[in-house]
């Protein structure tokens, strides 16, 4: 299901179903009084980024360290190997839905309905802004408590009014940060806020711990290169990667592809040492070829589709730095030291940068960010000059900032 019907039909049929779930879970809580129980299996649900699951880890930690909580999760199945990068979360606490006809979608609901049930879920934190499919979700699976973030006297998007633990969500501050926001919401919940939840959110709350990969890993990441450039010596060559995709959800995110040739051509004309290596998934193997070919080095490589995604920290560990469009991997680096240059257009890095090493490259023009929760995410812009300002030779000058300490 592509992304514009997926938004048509949260919108059309989200509404009112939001509207008459609404009515019955309050009918529901007015007859039946809920007696909340301790907080003891945390589901959290976000089903389309998976960059943010990254940016959640730290509140997941905080609910399962200062709750004591079993932490579960839901996320559209193609999403949900993108929480086996931090392990927070264990395999069997996971429901995957899948996001194919409208029909598989229903299905697959109904199945969560039941494995919420099944697995006592007691607290729900909605971690989406504006889906109005999570909220009937958190509203239908039974549990006492629902967290999630309340428009109050703004303009947000109508999701109904199930939420118990009405938060304020806060558009000046890191989306980690509201995060746990709502985490703090549940911890401060023995007095009555309005709104939840007046804490004070310190950086070092936010920061991810560090994977390290075993050697075997590393080997057999090393032979996976080798296999595509036979030369690779690890004391002999450094690594560039190069992250050219940025999913469907928001194309606008895309730096143009001339673009990056360019770069890349910069880069390998610089540094006789460096293999520049072009990553994606399966799917982007031909796109990553397409590239390749315009660069025309034969220390250029198409590594799209060479390994798992639970593999990326590994092949970032062995990486000078990485330079990518605002997607995913910008996140999954943030679990390794490599420096990641991230090119921001529609969203800005002051809200949602990697919480890693991150060097973000940002024009700033006054239309940017274009996009937010109150817009869904849908900008009007069909011409990004926030990216098309952003020009090979500035982007080729930050890189050597790394490239030439590593050099010496």
């Amino acid at each position: 299901m592509n992304v514009d019907r997926m938004r048509k039909i949260d919108r059309y049929a989200g509404v009112p179903l939001c509207f008459v779930m609404t009515l019955i879970i309050k009918c529901l809580r007015f007859v039946m009084p809920v007696r909340r129980k301790q907080v003891k299996n945390v589901l959290f649900i976000e089903l389309s980024e998976m960059g943010s699951v990254i940016l959640a880890d730290p509140a997941m930690k905080k609910a399962r360290d200062g709750l004591g909580a079993n932490i579960f999760f839901a996320i559209f199945e193609r999403n949900q190997k993108s929480l086996e990068i931090l392990n927070t979360v264990p395999k069997e606490n996971v429901f995957g839905i899948k996001s194919g006809p409208f029909w598989e979608l229903t299905k697959d609901c109904l199945r969560f309905l039941l494995w919420t049930r099944k697995n006592n879920i007691d607290t729900v934190i909605d971690l989406e802004l504006f889906s109005r499919i999570t909220a009937l979700l958190s509203g239908m699976c039974g549990a006492d408590r629902i967290v999630g973030y309340h428009s109050f006297h703004t303009e947000g998007l109508y999701r109904g009014d199930m939420i118990t633990h009405k938060t304020a969500y806060n558009p000046h501050i890191h989306i980690s940060k509201n995060f746990i926001a709502l985490v703090n919401s549940l911890i401060t919940a023995n007095q009555e806020e309005v709104p939840f939840s007046k804490t004070l959110i310190k950086d070092e709350e936010i920061r991810l711990e560090t994977v390290t990969p075993k050697p075997q890993a590393l080997d057999a990441m090393g032979k996976a290169i080798r296999a595509l450039h036979p030369d690779y010596d690890p004391e002999a060559h450094r690594i560039v990667l190069i992250n050219p995709n940025a999913g469907e959800l928001l194309p606008q995110r895309r730096w143009m592809p001339e673009n990056f040739v360019s770069v890349m051509k910069m880069i390998l004309n610089a540094h006789e040492d460096v293999l520049v290596l072009i990553t994606g998934d399966p799917s982007e193997q031909e796109e990553a070829d397409e590239l390749k070919a315009r660069v025309g080095h034969d220390r250029c490589i198409n590594f799209a589709g060479q390994c798992q995604l639970t593999e990326l920290p590994v092949l970032y560990s062995l990486a000078t730095l990485m330079l990518t469009n605002d997607s995913g991997p910008a996140h999954f680096a943030a679990v390794t030291p490599m420096p990641t240059y991230v090119i921001f257009g529609p969203e800005t890095p002051a809200l949602y940068g990697s919480l890693g090493n991150c060097i973000p490259i940002y024009a700033g023009l006054a239309c940017s960010p274009c996009v937010s929760a109150a817009n869904h995410r849908k900008t009007p812009c069909s011409d990004n000059v926030c990216l098309q300002v952003i020009t090979p030779e500035m982007v080729f000058g930050l890189l050597q900032e790394t490239l030439a300490v590593n050099e010496e």
